[in-house]
């Protein structure tokens, strides 16, 4: 009898040095009487990153940060005009939302103020700052993103995949990983209108060079080296970019890298014939082809194209890179006889003054997301490249509400064409990052925010960059072994539309960039 009550008091006792443990672990909430006797502070809080003044999906992940306010402990009340009220304590000023009730406040009041209260204790005395508030917005956003992961490093593969996130949580995942086969580069995926079940990307490395492409669970690759791709809505074609690049560096300049095509146009995949194409219209070789979109509806192809200044594409032309500048053009297209229009120009730069580069058009086809840039079609080199919508309607055009003085570049539209994901290399001017903004019926660009991480800090040591975000619908249907084993197998489509090996080449482990 004495054993038994023995060792229930050596359990009774760790289970109270585990409760006395976890109360000095999490701080108690104060009372009411204490936040409401709080002191003024007269100002809003200063938090990281910068969630204020926002319009946030209903179904975004917690958007935690870091109150970045003097104080030894900190609480904060998240509410809005329906529901229960978030409320988290914090020694450290970090503040971790709990997903379940944030997701219930958001999904209560859409199309409502979401207010953030903040309060902070420093000596004893406890400060009320005023209220932050965002809007919550009545339109969800898809409910994952795809976007290219790589090094700052302009000499040689390192570390590059394509990766997928969750934007309802924190979940990030490789789709493919260079580093999985010896170090190649993953490059330009595209899906066919956000749908995870179709999905194209590029690869190059120990495997050779060639586009993958995943169709409702079968897998085959075409032997050749391509760029940007644009799935047409009826999932018959895909259209590619093929250029030559040309890697360079300013001595004057902040921003010391550059590129440029030296020689580029377009072709495209007939998936449903596996075969290789051209067409006159989109290959002109008097003029550099780049960066296809396609209509929501399929009629039209639209792109970027400027003419070829120096007589061909083996001399560097280094004298003509400030010159270079890109009309945006369209051509109609009709898929079931494969025959093209005559080509239009859409925006020239002689209009602008600027090089018009990436065309995205917005699912409704009233709009058309791009980048103005001084010259050439590589953005995220230019730190005064910013966005702009035009009116397809009439012709008119604005820059968005959502740049800033760094270089905004690689968007995209949401499935219901409220959203829009961009690369920025906010604020550092180094590091592209990924940042949400809403567009309304206007076409008005909300204060952008960056994507939202568990760690308040994440990014303040990510030595990585994202580039070319991509909306879909849901997690890539294909996974990472099988599309690895694609990869692997050396049995390809060729450009004549035969079945045949392509020849494998040793990986060289650390491989230099070359043209990309």
């Amino acid at each position: 009898m004495k054993a038994k009550w023995g060792i229930g008091i050596v359990i009774l006792g760790a289970v109270g040095l585990a409760v006395v443990g976890t109360a000095r672990h999490f701080p108690r909430r104060p009372g009411d009487a204490v936040l409401d006797g709080a002191l003024p502070a007269s100002r809003p809080p200063r938090i990281h990153p910068d969630y204020r003044d926002l319009v946030v999906p209903p179904n975004i992940a917690p958007l935690n940060f870091r109150v970045e306010e003097p104080g030894d402990l900190f609480f904060v009340r998240i509410r809005s005009l329906q529901g229960t009220p978030v409320e988290i304590v914090s020694r450290s000023g970090e503040v971790e939302i709990p997903p379940g009730g944030w997701r219930r406040l958001l999904m209560e009041n859409r199309g409502n103020t979401l207010t953030i209260d903040v309060y902070a204790r420093s000596d004893a005395a406890w400060r009320r700052f005023e209220s932050l508030t965002n809007r919550i917005a009545e339109e969800e956003i898809d409910s994952h993103i795809a976007y290219r992961r790589l090094k700052p490093d302009a000499l040689y593969y390192r570390a590059i995949g394509v990766y997928q996130r969750r934007l309802e949580t924190y979940e990030e995942s490789a789709v493919l990983d260079g580093r999985w086969f010896g170090g190649g580069c993953v490059h330009c995926h595209a899906f066919q209108d956000r749908d995870p079940s179709r999905l194209s990307l590029n690869f190059r490395g120990g495997y050779g060079d060639a586009s993958l492409f995943a169709q409702d669970g079968e897998i085959h690759t075409l032997a050749a080296r391509l760029g940007h791709a644009a799935w047409h809505p009826s999932g018959k074609v895909v259209v590619f970019s093929r250029f030559d690049i040309q890697l360079f560096y300013h001595t004057e300049r902040i921003q010391t890298r550059d590129a440029m095509d030296s020689d580029s146009d377009l072709g495209y995949y007939r998936l449903d014939l596996r075969k290789w194409q051209t067409a006159a219209p989109i290959a002109d070789p008097t003029r550099l082809e780049t960066q296809p979109a396609w209509s929501p509806d399929g009629k039209y192809l639209y792109f970027a194209s400027a003419p070829k200044l120096w007589p061909d594409y083996v001399t560097f032309p280094d004298q003509y890179y400030a010159q270079l500048r890109y009309d945006l053009k369209r051509v109609r297209y009709d898929v079931e006889a494969d025959q093209w229009g005559a080509v239009e120009t859409v925006l020239s730069a002689s209009r602008t003054g600027k090089s018009n580069i990436n065309p995205r058009v917005s699912p409704d086809g009233r709009y058309l997301l791009f980048s103005m840039c001084d010259h050439g079609d590589f953005a995220l080199y230019q730190p005064e490249s910013d966005l702009y919508l035009m009116n397809l309607e009439n012709g008119d055009y604005w820059k968005l509400e959502c740049n800033s003085e760094f270089a905004e570049s690689w968007h995209c539209w949401s499935s219901n064409g409220r959203w829009i994901i961009f690369s920025s290399k906010r604020p550092t001017g180094i590091f592209t990052r990924l940042y949400l903004s809403h567009v309304d019926q206007a076409g008005r660009a909300s204060k952008p925010f960056l994507l939202p991480q568990r760690d308040p800090g994440f990014y303040d040591d990510f030595l990585s960059m994202y580039t070319l975000p991509e909306f879909i619908t849901g997690p890539v249907a294909t996974s990472p072994r099988a599309l690895l084993a694609a990869v692997r197998d050396t049995h390809r489509v060729q450009l004549d539309g035969t079945l045949g090996a392509t020849p494998q080449v040793r990986s060289p482990g650390r491989r230099p960039l070359g043209p990309e």
